[in-house]
């Protein structure tokens, strides 16, 4: 466990300067551990009330606002129950009647009015609130600061997986994200609870280490980092497969090659955390940022895509810098992994029959057959996945998933207007004297288009920074021809030789 309130400097500084804020983050990144533990440490000084409660179970209530009031004042009661709350401090039981849709404000200013000691709520779950129930608690809220602070909670945080500019959707606003009011605009902040660094996964996996003497190498733990980019769940995710699952001995260091497992056993396994995420594809909010990324395209040049991809961002789908991309290589891999998984349960490829006899891949092979795949079933898989801007790279992209099938790891490399997608393939063999080694193999994945013009020349002047990158001679440039004048499938289809601006020979594919 790492120390949680380092993680949030700013909130103690908004809680003494009295202010109301937003703290915002994707769902398991440790919100919840750091505002309770926040809660705990500001009452045990004695100069706050602090209290942590969640409003998940209000879900229900929808735009019942009373019933969500009455839930709302129901989990601070319960609150209030588990913790060693001063008796002179605890809320008044019952709280005092009030019609709906004040009962909030009129609860907490009674409240306030009897605690020795200021108040500092902590709203959890906030995204539990929708509709006319949300419009309601957060205009209560907003009314009682504004009209009278000196008898009102000293300190309001709201936490959930949104930034405030969103409430205004879950409340019934404009579902497009255009701009309106938001209820509740007396927010001084909006914070957002960041990743961990490589310093905290590195201290966090240290705390085993000086624990068990079970050392994590530092390449493993660099490996931990760039699979997760130090998103909290996953870290732990990770590290939970080797120590609890893998059950890697004690004695032995845990290094890359374990990491590299654990990584592949969490994207197999498809926790809650990453279903989650998944299901979220298909949201065309979510849809109209992934099919750029994954394509390489350009963005949309409006306002409603810079609102989507806020709102993609809140989701923990994607990174906040720039270029846009998917948040880390983990989401990365799950996400292609689930949309083409439909097109890989009509791939009929042994993947045992693409070894070579020393282990490696026949590569050869894997393009003659995916050329034959992809005469016999490009026109009808194009055509009906839903991400139809990647859908020639997804078939690809089913097609190695096929024949790697678990005995190697893919590596993809896409981002928004990068024009392309690379892939590297690391297939792990045994050499000639017996030693582990890697087979690595390069893949670079063009789009012709009415508006691209030839893509070749290009793509092989691309193709050789990426293998430079990866210390390659050769590799394979695939160019899908999707213009609306190109021949059939089965007569523009083939596989020949090129050679890059470097010299390289490449193995061609025109699909």
């Amino acid at each position: 466990m790492l120390p949680p309130e380092p993680r949030l400097p700013e909130a103690r500084e908004l809680i003494e300067e009295g202010l109301y804020f937003v703290l915002h983050a994707p769902r398991q990144t440790g919100k919840t551990t750091t505002l309770s533990s926040l809660a705990r440490e500001l009452t045990s000084e004695g100069r706050y009330l602090a209290i942590h409660f969640s409003c998940e179970n209000a879900r229900v209530a929808g735009d019942d606002y009373a019933a969500a009031e009455e839930m709302v004042l129901d989990a601070i009661l319960d609150a209030c129950g588990t913790l060693e709350v001063p008796p002179d401090c605890l809320p008044p039981s019952p709280w005092p009647d009030a019609v709906p849709g004040v009962r909030v404000q009129v609860a907490l200013r009674a409240w306030a009015r009897r605690s020795p000691r200021p108040l500092v709520l902590f709203f959890d779950e906030i995204d539990g609130l929708t509709g006319a129930g949300l419009v309601s608690v957060l205009s209560q809220l907003r009314n009682g600061y504004t009209t009278n602070s000196a008898v009102f909670p000293h300190s309001v945080a709201l936490c959930g997986m949104r930034d405030v500019r969103d409430y205004k959707m879950a409340s019934g606003g404009d579902p497009t994200g255009a701009r309106s009011t938001s209820p509740f605009n007396i927010k001084a902040a909006s914070l957002l609870l960041s990743d961990f660094t490589f310093g905290e996964v590195a201290d966090l996996y240290g705390q085993h280490t000086k624990e068990t003497g079970q050392e994590f190498e530092d390449q493993a733990v660099q490996r931990a980092f760039e699979a997760s980019q130090g998103q909290p769940w996953l870290v732990n995710a990770l590290a939970r497969h080797i120590t609890r699952h893998m059950r890697v001995p004690l004695s032995e260091p845990i290094t890359d090659a374990h990491m590299d497992e654990a990584v592949e056993r969490l994207i197999l396994e498809r926790a809650t955390h990453l279903d989650s995420l998944v299901d979220r594809l298909e949201e065309p909010r979510v849809h109209r940022v992934i099919e750029p990324i994954l394509a390489g395209t350009s963005l949309p040049l409006d306002e409603r895509y810079n609102d989507d991809l806020s709102f993609a961002r809140d989701l923990g789908l994607v990174s906040r810098g720039r270029p846009v991309q998917i948040a880390n290589p983990i989401y990365q891999e799950v996400i292609v992994r689930v949309l083409s998984q439909g097109v890989e349960t009509t791939i009929d490829a042994d993947p045992r029959a693409f070894l070579l006899p020393d282990g490696r891949l026949d590569i050869p092979r894997l393009l003659t057959e995916f050329v034959a795949f992809w005469k016999a079933n490009g026109e009808i898989l194009d055509k009906r996945e839903t991400y139809h801007e990647f859908a020639c790279q997804l078939v690809f992209m089913a097609f190695l998933q096929r024949v790697v099938n678990g005995g190697g790891f893919i590596d993809r490399e896409y981002a928004v207007g990068r024009d392309r997608v690379d892939i590297a393939v690391r297939k792990p063999h045994l050499d000639e004297q017996g030693r582990r080694a890697v087979q690595l193999s390069a893949f670079e994945l063009k789009v012709r288009t009415d508006k691209s013009g030839d893509q070749v020349d290009k793509g092989l002047a691309q193709l050789d920074g990426y293998l430079d990158s990866l210390g390659l001679d050769t590799g394979t440039l695939i160019v899908f021809d999707r213009r609306g004048s190109a021949a059939p499938i089965v007569d523009r289809t083939s596989i020949g030789r090129s050679t890059s601006p470097s010299g390289r020979v490449i193995t061609l594919i025109h699909a």
